[in-house]
């Protein structure tokens, strides 16, 4: 993934600001199913957030149903 801006100051949170990103990623055919999203550690390198904002985007994204966690191998996007 290309480096990709998050305002600290302005009204969306950083996480949704993530959640956005890689939900965009999925849509636009960039991501598909059963691809890895990036990692807290990724997204920390990336964007350089907090894992705390980083395990946020990833629950928003799984609440929007867009992704499943595997316990020891990561996130990776829903078949839609």
């Amino acid at each position: 993934m290309n480096q990709r801006p998050v305002r600290t100051d302005g009204p969306v949170p950083v996480y949704v600001q993530i959640a956005d990103y890689i939900e965009g990623d999925i849509r636009a055919g960039r991501l598909h199913a059963d691809d890895r999203i990036p990692t807290e550690n990724e997204m920390h390198a990336e964007w350089g957030v907090a894992r705390t904002t980083a395990r946020r985007a990833v629950n928003l994204l799984r609440e929007r149903g867009l992704i499943y966690t595997v316990a020891q191998r990561g996130s990776f996007v829903n078949p839609i």
